[in-house]
């Protein structure tokens, strides 16, 4: 998993490295989360109280509430800590790589690692916040939200700093097509998920996607769909 509030949820950080007080901080913050996630999978998002999921976790209400502030958080927390990935992999890019190639290979890596970022992880716990998602209304919108508005509002602004000779139009038409790329291989890692696929198997039909995305946006739907309208007559 991801990072929320500094917090490490995934099952693969070292803690033993850390302080006693940070390895503490950190198991409280992934066991309310993984209470949390379990109650809403058996009884559903809205069935479920914070007091609830605070008695779960053996944790006060408050101490729910400074970890998550929302219930909302308890889900897509951790996911909307990448927000911000896409703006700063350009950001911190390579003198004389290209936004497009700084995040299609930052992609591509992220897909080898099986990142959750990706949509492609078959972990039982990603697996249950995704289909957790799309069964909740109010969270499949703030999440559609977050990277409409967030996410492409902070490409932008990056892509602005880093190139003033174009103008402000040219940064967010840019933003819009990348970060619809990731949004489209994501969705669709995450329905090979949902279906059942291993995510083990799925990886080269993963990559070779990313890639052919990648490359549409970066060479340009030219004359893309420039052909005859459907239903049109053919030429004499």
């Amino acid at each position: 998993m991801a990072t929320h509030h500094g917090l490490d949820l995934g099952p693969d950080r070292d803690l033993d490295a850390l302080p006693l007080r940070e390895r503490k901080k950190i198991q409280t913050g992934v066991r309310i989360f993984r209470a949390a996630i379990g109650l809403f999978i058996e009884r559903g998002f809205d069935q479920v109280s914070v007091a609830e999921i605070a008695a779960a976790a053996e944790v006060s209400k408050m101490t729910v509430f400074n970890y998550f502030p929302t219930k909302e958080d308890l889900v897509l927390g951790p996911m909307e800590q990448h927000l911000d990935e896409p703006a700063r992999v350009v950001r911190d890019r390579a003198p004389g790589t290209s936004a497009v190639t700084a995040l299609r290979e930052h992609f591509l890596a992220a897909l080898e690692r099986r990142d959750p970022a990706t949509g492609l992880s078959d972990d039982p716990v990603v697996l249950d916040v995704i289909r957790l998602i799309h069964a909740t209304p109010a969270l499949a919108l703030r999440a559609t939200a977050a990277f409409d508005r967030r996410a492409q509002r902070l490409l932008a602004d990056e892509l602005r700093d880093q190139d003033p000779a174009h103008d402000e139009l040219t940064a967010r038409v840019a933003a819009a097509q990348l970060l619809a790329v990731r949004l489209t291989l994501i969705t669709g890692n995450h329905l090979r998920m949902l279906a059942g696929e291993r995510a083990a198997d799925a990886l080269p039909g993963a990559l070779d996607e990313a890639r052919r995305a990648f490359a549409t946006v970066e060479h340009g739907l030219g004359t893309y769909c420039a052909g005859p309208a459907r239903g049109s007559a053919d030429p004499a």
